[in-house]
C-alpha cells in the first residue's frame, strides 16, 4: 500500500495546550475598554467576575488579568481574529478613551500590531489557514531572550517538558520554536541589548506526561510551586547540558486530569448589537473548516 500521507505533521510532543496568560493591570475599567470593547474579546461570565481580576476568552485560551501593578510581557503575544476589518473599526472606536494611555494601533504586512493601554504587545493576524483551523485564539507566546541561548532553550523544552523544538531564524534573528498545543508554539527570539527585568508575569501548559517533567525539574532544583495536586510551577529555563540558565519565566504547569482542562469557553459575537440584533447570531466559533 502507497503511504499518501506524512503522519508526523500530526504528532504532538508532552505539552498539549497553551492555556493563559497573566499579566497584571492596574484599572480593569481600562483593562475591560481595551480587551473587551476594543479587541472584541469575552469576559469569562462563569468564574473569577469580581473587580480583583478579569478571564478573558480568546478561543480556546485566556488572559489573566489580576489587578495589581502593571506587568509587562518581554516580546508578544500572536492572536488569530476571523475579521481584521471588523477588529480595525472596534479599536478605533475606544481609541478616544484610551488616548492618554499607551494605547497604539499599526497595521504591518498580513498583521495588525496592538499595544495595550499599559505597553503589551499583541500581534494580530487574520484567520487564514497558516495557523489550522484557528478561527480565533492565541497561537504564540514570543519571548525577547538573551543572544546566543536559542539552542539551549530548545533543549530544556525537548529533555525537559517533552515538547518538540526546533530553531529557525524569525524576523533575521536565531529563535527557539516550541510546539505547545495544537497550532500553538512558544517562541524565544535571541534579541541584542538589555533585557528587561522579570516582573512575575507567567503562562499556564497542560502536559499529558506530568510526573516526567516534574522529576527533571525537581532533579534541578527548579520547582518554586507546589500549587495542588493537579499543578505545580517554575520559573528558570536552563541548558541541560551544563545547568547555565538562560532565561525566567514562571511556567503553571496542569495536568490533563486538571479539573480545568478542555473547559468549554464562551466566545461571543462582537458584531452582535441590542440595535442591529439577530437572533442565533450571539456567539462564535474558535475554530471553522479550511477546506477538503
Amino acid at each position: 500500500m502507497t503511504t499518501k500521507f506524512d503522519r508526523k505533521v500530526e504528532d504532538l510532543g508532552n505539552v498539549v495546550a497553551l492555556e493563559h496568560v497573566n499579566i497584571r493591570v492596574p484599572d480593569q475599567r481600562i483593562a475591560t475598554l481595551f480587551y473587551i470593547t476594543g479587541l472584541g474579546l469575552t469576559r469569562d461570565p462563569y468564574l473569577v467576575t469580581g473587580v480583583e481580576n478579569m478571564w478573558v476568552n480568546v478561543g480556546r485560551s485566556q488572559f489573566h488579568l489580576p489587578t495589581g501593578k502593571v506587568q509587562i510581557l518581554r516580546g508578544r503575544v500572536g492572536l488569530v481574529f476571523p475579521d481584521q476589518k471588523a477588529l480595525r473599526r472596534s479599536l478605533a472606536r475606544v481609541a478616544a478613551d484610551l488616548k492618554n494611555t499607551k494605547f497604539a494601533v499599526a497595521p504591518g504586512r498580513g498583521f495588525l500590531d496592538v499595544v495595550c493601554p499599559w505597553g503589551n504587545k499583541i500581534r494580530c493576524y487574520q484567520a487564514n489557514g497558516k495557523y489550522g483551523p484557528t478561527n480565533l485564539g492565541m497561537v504564540y507566546v514570543m519571548f525577547n531572550v538573551p543572544m546566543g541561548t536559542a539552542r539551549g532553550i530548545a533543549r530544556f523544552y525537548e529533555k525537559i517538558l517533552g515538547a518538540p523544538a526546533k530553531l529557525r531564524r524569525i524576523e533575521n534573528a536565531p529563535a527557539a520554536q516550541i510546539d505547545v498545543g495544537n497550532h500553538q508554539t512558544l517562541i524565544f527570539r535571541e534579541t541584542k541589548g538589555r533585557m528587561a527585568k522579570y516582573d512575575g508575569h507567567h503562562f499556564q501548559l497542560y502536559v499529558s506526561n506530568f510526573s516526567g517533567p516534574y522529576a527533571g525539574l525537581i532533579e534541578q532544583g527548579l520547582i518554586t510551586e507546589e500549587s495542588d495536586q493537579h499543578q505545580y510551577r517554575f520559573q528558570d529555563i536552563i541548558d541541560p547540558e551544563n545547568g547555565e540558565q538562560l532565561f525566567t519565566i514562571e511556567h503553571e504547569i496542569r495536568s490533563m486530569t486538571h479539573p480545568l482542562y478542555g473547559r468549554p469557553l464562551i466566545n461571543r459575537n462582537p458584531g452582535q448589537t441590542n440595535f442591529a440584533y439577530v437572533p442565533g447570531q450571539d456567539s462564535r466559533a474558535w475554530a471553522t473548516s479550511i477546506g477538503g
